[in-house]
């Protein structure tokens, strides 16, 4: 038998012995009145002398991480939700009950009343004058987390992660600071939020295979929605000038460090506003993200540092080729040499893809792994964006601009497309496209048609990557870091602990 089992089945027979002989080792409530942080916040600048003579009580609950005993006395540290508190524990004070908290195992759930002091180290300290025990832990939790040999362990077993690794929890902390900054930002110029379905008879709104399901009372297939996109400019068109949705997408794709195939977005449409309107916005919500969550608009990722205030880069889709990616002219403008130029790079190309498909190739290869700093790449070639507006200028090109940050698009926007005619025309195109083997090829939405035939005032549009924008904001480097269970791939052998090895 291994040491884990060993301990699991020391850690279940005592469970039977607080069974059989009390107390109850799964209690019904229990209420907490202070937490770690508000105890630091209300005691932590005070002084022994005064804690003596004050001797506030307070009452607090979380998990045992550590114990130490030196006879008579034991010194305990508990986790809550907002960090640790060290405990006090003494013989003569606690009475008949220390021989019990003495068998209390590190990761069991306690309740602890008594009175803050400050330990001869000058350690803020709760005085006990009770222990509880709230909840057994059968599992003893890794001796040293940082010694994982399966970094995915950590991922199928978030909540031991988030037990013992305090980086992971601010992460997540950040995560939700991040979406309700977005929240307020948005509805702070008076955007509404909205709930648009994640069932969809059509799947639109973007390039991407979806997920298929069936309704058995209906009768008829659905799909995962891909994007809310559609749905929301239905709204424009209804009468919703500014509109915004915090949503779960699904996407039928290859997991990566920056892709899994469900996924959190925010999109916003706004009506009477283009693609320059949007590039403004959305500098002014990262740099006051920034603030919000970091304290600063400078940010650190990986060993460069961003900086998200003021103005940001921009180059055209074209310009950025040649200026950035160091791709020749003669090659940019003549489909066989590009796609010779990607072959003698290493990169396959398919015999379906069209010409810009090809550029589109050449963009993630030679110019996406040098945008670092936040850049805005606009004006993408008609072809690749079948929902955007053309440019009046230039007929082959859209109003569209992605941004760019650590060499990943974080944001993706149009001015949008509200001639019914023109997207009726487009998504012909794409339905050919799907005909001659692109799976991500849009589908025909002819009730959006409809929706734009009634009338959709201009409007641009944009979409975030709360994933990766959070990847940013906490120096991550794969999006499975910032979602708290990620998709993996299905384990051959079901295992129930995770590996401790230090």
């Amino acid at each position: 038998m291994s040491q884990e089992n060993e301990q699991i089945e020391s850690r279940r027979e005592r469970l039977r012995e607080l069974r059989e002989n009390g107390p109850n080792p799964y209690i019904n409530r229990f209420k907490p009145t202070d937490n770690s942080t508000e105890i630091r916040g209300k005691h932590g600048e005070k002084t022994a002398e005064q804690l003596e003579l004050e001797k506030p009580l307070v009452t607090i609950a979380g998990r045992l991480m550590t114990k130490r005993g030196h006879g008579k006395t034991m010194f305990a540290h508990l986790q809550d939700g907002k960090g640790k508190m060290q405990v006090y524990i003494k013989r003569d004070e606690i009475g008949e009950d220390y021989a019990e908290i003495k068998k209390l195992d590190i990761g069991d759930i306690i309740g602890v009343e008594g009175f803050m002091f400050i330990t001869r180290t000058g350690e803020l300290t709760v005085h006990a004058k009770k222990v509880t025990l709230l909840t057994k832990s059968l599992r003893p939790l890794p001796e040293k987390w940082h010694g994982l040999k399966d970094v995915e362990t950590r991922f199928r077993q978030r909540y031991v992660d988030l037990i013992v690794n305090e980086g992971v929890r601010e992460t997540f902390k950040k995560r939700a600071k991040i979406i309700n900054g977005i929240r307020r930002f948005l509805e702070k110029m008076d955007f509404l939020e909205v709930e648009t379905p994640m069932m969809q008879e059509v799947p639109g709104g973007a390039t991407a295979k979806p997920f298929i399901t069936h309704h058995n009372t209906l009768n008829m297939d659905l799909y995962l929605r891909i994007a809310p996109e559609l749905y929301l400019k239905r709204l424009i068109v209804g009468g919703f000038d500014r509109v915004y949705e915090i949503n779960k997408s699904f996407r039928n794709e290859g997991i990566s460090t920056s892709h899994n195939p469900e996924f959190t977005m925010v999109e916003f449409y706004m009506a009477y506003a283009d693609y320059n309107s949007l590039m403004e916005l959305t500098e002014k919500m990262f740099s006051e993200l920034a603030i919000d969550v970091c304290g600063t608009t400078k940010v650190k990722w990986g060993e460069n540092e961003i900086e998200l205030g003021g103005k940001y880069q921009r180059y055209t889709f074209h310009e950025s080729l040649f200026k950035i990616g160091g791709i020749p002219e003669d090659v940019i403008s003549d489909f066989e040499k590009a796609k010779a130029w990607l072959q003698e790079h290493g990169v396959k190309t398919e015999k379906t893809e069209h010409g810009a498909k090809v550029l589109e190739k050449l963009f993630d290869f030679a110019v996406e792994p040098k945008l670092i700093q936040p850049t805005f790449i606009y004006d993408y070639p008609l072809a690749l964006s079948p929902l955007a507006k053309k440019k009046d200028d230039n007929p082959e090109l859209v109003e569209r601009f992605e941004l760019m940050i650590g060499a990943r698009e974080i944001a993706n926007a149009y001015t949008e497309l509200n001639d019914p005619e023109d997207q009726h025309r487009r998504f012909e195109e794409q339905v050919a496209l799907k005909d001659a083997g692109d799976s991500e090829a849009q589908w025909m939405d002819e009730d959006y048609v409809r929706a734009l035939e009634y009338g959709m005032p201009p409007t641009g549009g944009e979409g975030i990557g709360i994933d990766r924008l959070t990847m940013l904001l906490t120096n991550n480097e794969s999006i499975r870091e910032v979602i708290l269970f990620p998709q993996l791939k299905k384990q051959k052998k079901q295992e129930s602990k995770p590996d401790s090895t230090p």
